[in-house]
């Protein structure tokens, strides 16, 4: 199946050279583009796309709105975060608008090519290093009573969703709890299903905003 992506970046050489990089992958089909975060909301409903590359500074509206409205509207947009601005406050922000993923426009041509990929299959881009800066922004509020369906995790479900929060990859709860990887992405499936969650984004942010999993709390044994 073709990854059909939209570029939204108010730089027309930096869409001119995404366009160009994605051409040379089969799989992967530039099916729009936007110049601002306006035009990246009508470009979302008019061509549907699989993922949408989103720049945050745009003009008329900036890219984290526009993901607010694109999600709005279809809950199932995946987009993912494009910035040269490394800072805490934007992924935190990206996170929270319901972004999949956060990539740096510097990245790799590879690295970005798999994000999107990533992005596509459903799976969500969030390393332990973007973790550990989401963690450090929820924890100076006061969590919320931590959601009922909670109750319904098996014992064996919230050791992988406290591992999911701490940015582990499925290979790695695997290898943490001594199980196979095709079963931790069974219960990983269960997880997202029973708390009714998008995807692994939405399990660390909801873990951590409502104080379920502490920064410095132990592992599952």
């Amino acid at each position: 199946m073709t990854i059909r992506v939209l570029v939204a970046d108010d730089q027309s050489m930096v869409r001119a050279g995404f366009r160009m990089l994605l051409a040379r992958e089969p799989d992967i089909e530039v099916v729009a583009e936007a110049s601002t975060g306006r035009e990246a909301v009508r470009q979302s409903a008019r061509t549907d796309p699989t993922v949408i590359l989103m720049d945050i500074r745009m003009p008329e509206l900036d890219g984290l709105r526009a993901a607010r409205e694109i999600l709005g509207v279809n809950a199932a947009a995946r987009i993912l975060i494009l910035t040269t601005f490394d800072l805490d406050e934007y992924i935190y922000e990206a996170l929270r608008a319901g972004a999949s993923g956060f990539v740096l426009k510097d990245d790799p041509p590879e690295q970005l090519i798999a994000a999107i990929r990533t992005v596509a299959a459903g799976d969500a881009l969030l390393s332990p290093a973007v973790t550990r800066r989401v963690i450090s922004q929820f924890v100076r509020v006061p969590p919320p009573a931590p959601p009922a369906e909670l109750g319904d995790l098996t014992a064996r479900e919230r050791d992988v969703f406290q591992l999911i929060a701490l940015g582990l990859s499925n290979a790695e709860i695997g290898r943490e709890l001594f199980i196979g990887e095709g079963t931790v992405k069974t219960h990983v499936t269960h997880v997202l299903q029973k708390l009714d969650l998008r995807d692994r984004v939405q399990a660390v942010v909801l873990a951590y905003q409502s104080g379920l999993v502490a920064p410095d709390g132990p592992r599952p044994s």
